[in-house]
């Protein structure tokens, strides 16, 4: 399989955003998702996800708070209804208004010189934010170590600077970088853990409590991880919510693809959320025991050790 590392711009229509606005915004995300919106500053970017009372992932986010009274979370427009009617359940007698501001917001990805050619440090950390003019970037983690970043605009202002990529390009980095972006086909298929979120910097276990919290925190301190999110590559066709399945094991599925996407240079890269032990013992292939063969892949990143 031929890599492609990809140097542009690509508008990320599959996104939306919601926006939370008023004086408790920040705090009542706080209690609300799994990570700590209560001090995210201007400088900083959150991911992070929401979760069912049992601590099953419903939505993931990124997020960033360009004034106090405001924050802006990004996540996929198949899921973006959903969510803010789950989210605008709980607003109680907070003082915030949730709504569906994709209209009001042009996204786009930058990858490689795209992000110098944009006043953009290439070397900085994973979840920084910084406004560039009247737009936000947010540095995102790299892929196949080509330097990536989410671009947040007003609706009709113009493109960032760069060479023009195809969304599917973009897509497929994004599987590369091993952060899942949860989609419908895997609503509520994981907690967090279960997507590596807790090593990305997506679950903050000193914040206190929100939907879920009780089981995630139990995950970690208890020793009882026993799947986790690895990097696959097929050459066929494969889609997230399909299954997996191991060689020593045919008849029970042993995992979940949690994200896919086309390979610029033929086949597909995919991210699967499953067992550890059946990593160890390879022969893994989606859809069916005779399907489409996946091959491991090494992750971008460390996974941190339950405790």
């Amino acid at each position: 399989m031929t890599s492609v590392v990809p140097n542009g711009v690509t508008a990320l229509s599959h996104l939306g955003v919601i926006r939370v606005e008023g004086p408790d915004a920040a705090s009542f995300l706080h209690g609300q998702l799994t990570q700590d919106f209560a001090l995210l500053g201007a400088s900083e970017a959150r991911l992070a996800a929401l979760c069912t009372a049992k601590g099953r992932v419903i939505a993931s986010f990124i997020g960033i708070r360009p004034e106090p009274e405001r924050v802006l979370l990004v996540c996929s427009r198949d899921i973006l209804a959903a969510t803010l009617k789950r989210l605008s359940m709980y607003v109680l007698r907070a003082k915030a208004k949730l709504s569906d501001a994709s209209a009001e917001f042009a996204l786009y990805g930058l990858a490689g010189t795209a992000l110098t050619a944009n006043g953009l440090d290439a070397g900085a950390l994973p979840g920084l934010a910084r406004a560039v003019g009247e737009a936000h970037a947010v540095t995102l983690y790299p892929s196949d170590g080509v330097p990536r970043a989410l671009w947040i605009a007003a609706a009709g202002s113009p493109a960032p600077e760069g060479a023009a990529i195809d969304l599917a390009t973009w897509q497929w980095s994004e599987v590369r970088s091993g952060i899942v972006t949860l989609t419908t086909p895997v609503v509520e298929a994981f907690v967090p853990q279960m997507i590596n979120y807790e090593s990305v910097g997506g679950v903050n276990f000193k914040k206190g409590c929100y939907p879920g919290q009780e089981i995630v925190a139990r995950s970690q301190f208890r020793g009882t991880l026993k799947r986790r999110t690895y990097l696959v590559q097929a050459s066929d066709e494969i889609a997230a919510g399909e299954e997996v399945f191991a060689a020593n094991d045919p008849e029970q599925p042993v995992g979940t693809v949690a994200q896919a996407a086309p390979a610029p240079g033929g086949g597909w890269a995919a991210l699967i959320s499953i067992q550890i032990a059946a990593i160890d013992a390879g022969g893994l292939h989606a859809r069916a025991a005779n399907g489409p063969a996946l091959t491991v892949e090494p992750l971008p990143y460390p996974l941190l050790e339950d405790i």
